[in-house]
């Protein structure tokens, strides 16, 4: 990192001493990136997440978690395993998507099918680098937990960890969380108090009607028609069911019925499979009950039937208004005022994190990863997105800072 971007991207003793092992941050995201692995598949991931902590000196490494997670301990100053004062958790994703890479680079996805599309790899190297500063610093007062978690990409990894005794053993009083942003200009960092991420719902529709000959279709019941109808009808449920100060999606993303081989053949199914997003819990149940009562009524208008199953994947990503606060806070001494936006605007994406601020006061923070004033060139779950390493120290550094400033040593 030269240095006039080194100042550009942060200031202080945390970015400072961190800046200095970014080279070997850098070689281990970019291994992560070589070698990706699906939710709850994180063997290799997991594995180079232990050796790159014993190497840091964190105090205790805890593995199986939410099957793959891993969990590592940082004591403050005058903290130990039998006296670790308060906790304040630190979480980062690990796991890959099913997406081929088309990029070009040395480090790229040696696996068919896999790659980090999302930035995982870089999420997992800044806690590394977290890691590294706390333990070789220690100066606060408490016990830092840093989180490795499976699956988050619709596997529900974090619920998985909590279910498996994550805050019944580690008893966070708060707990943070980072993404990149493509989207947001470089060094930026985002964060809003309440909701953050929406809610994931996924919906199928099964429309039975009578299967037939195209050339006597008044012999069938077209469900390819009551589909088409459907499709259109969604549309409406936002734009004339919903306030206009609400905010929600609707999409449908998959339509299957029929043999395209066979032209000539009514099918006597077609299944439509989408998903719905939402912040309020009061607006996803108006929607399901609208799209149930909708879909039923136009399948009866043309004699079929219609049924929706409504799967509630994720919820809301709702960050708690004091730990969003503080977070803009301690971004502010780290770059800045001015690259610190503090009502950044609610994301239509999910993320299971959600899961553990049900539970947990906390909050979620984008990290501009783009061009220095802009967006950069491709957008995250695009097969040519990579992770931009000239900010895992800037991510590292914050991380770190959070754990500082919320369990601060009384002479600082």
């Amino acid at each position: 990192m030269s240095a006039a971007l080194q100042s550009t991207l942060g200031h202080g003793r945390a970015f400072a001493h961190i800046a200095q092992f970014h080279p070997e941050l850098t070689a281990f995201r970019r291994d992560l990136h070589a070698h990706p692995e699906l939710g709850f598949e994180e063997v290799y991931t997991s594995g180079r997440v232990v050796e790159g902590l014993e190497v840091c000196g964190v105090d205790s490494i805890h593995t199986g978690l939410g099957k793959t997670g891993v969990v590592a301990l940082v004591h403050g100053q005058g903290r130990s395993a039998g006296n670790p004062g308060r906790m304040v958790g630190l979480r980062a994703d690990m796991d890959a998507l099913p997406l081929t890479e088309f990029n070009d680079c040395v480090w790229k996805s040696s696996k068919p099918g896999l790659m980090h599309g999302c930035g995982h790899d870089g999420h997992t190297a800044m806690l590394m680098g977290a890691a590294r500063y706390l333990a070789e610093t220690r100066r606060f007062d408490g016990t830092a937990v840093l989180i490795f978690q499976p699956g988050e990409e619709g596997y529900a990894g974090a619920r998985a960890m909590m279910q498996d005794g994550l805050f019944e053993r580690f008893p966070c009083e708060k707990v943070f969380a980072q993404h990149n942003a493509p989207d947001v200009p470089l060094g930026v960092v985002g964060v809003t108090p309440g909701p953050m991420q929406a809610a994931v719902d996924r919906i199928e529709i099964r429309i039975h009607g009578k299967g037939g000959h195209g050339a006597r279709p008044h012999q069938a019941i077209d469900p390819v028609l009551v589909a088409g109808h459907i499709i259109t009808a969604t549309q409406s449920v936002v734009a004339r069911n919903l306030s206009a100060f609400d905010q929600a999606v609707v999409s449908i993303c998959s339509m299957q019925g029929g043999h395209p081989g066979a032209m000539s053949v009514i099918p006597g199914e077609v299944t439509l499979v989408g998903t719905v997003r939402t912040y309020s819990e009061t607006v996803q149940q108006q929607i399901e009950d609208r799209l149930k009562a909708l879909c039923a009524g136009v399948a009866q208008g043309f004699g079929a039937t219609a049924e929706v199953a409504y799967e509630r994947v994720y919820p809301a990503t709702v960050n708690t208004v004091p730990e969003a606060n503080f977070v803009a806070d301690v971004a502010t001494h780290l770059v800045g005022a001015d690259r610190v936006w503090r009502n950044m605007t609610p994301s239509m994406g999910g993320e299971d994190f959600s899961f553990m601020l049900q539970v947990k006061p906390g909050a979620y923070i984008r990290i501009g990863q783009g061009l220095p004033h802009g967006p950069g060139p491709h957008p995250l779950h695009n097969s040519r997105y990579d992770f931009n390493d000239e900010i895992l120290p800037l991510g590292a550094a914050l991380h770190a800072s959070l754990v500082e400033q919320a369990m601060p040593l009384q002479r600082d």
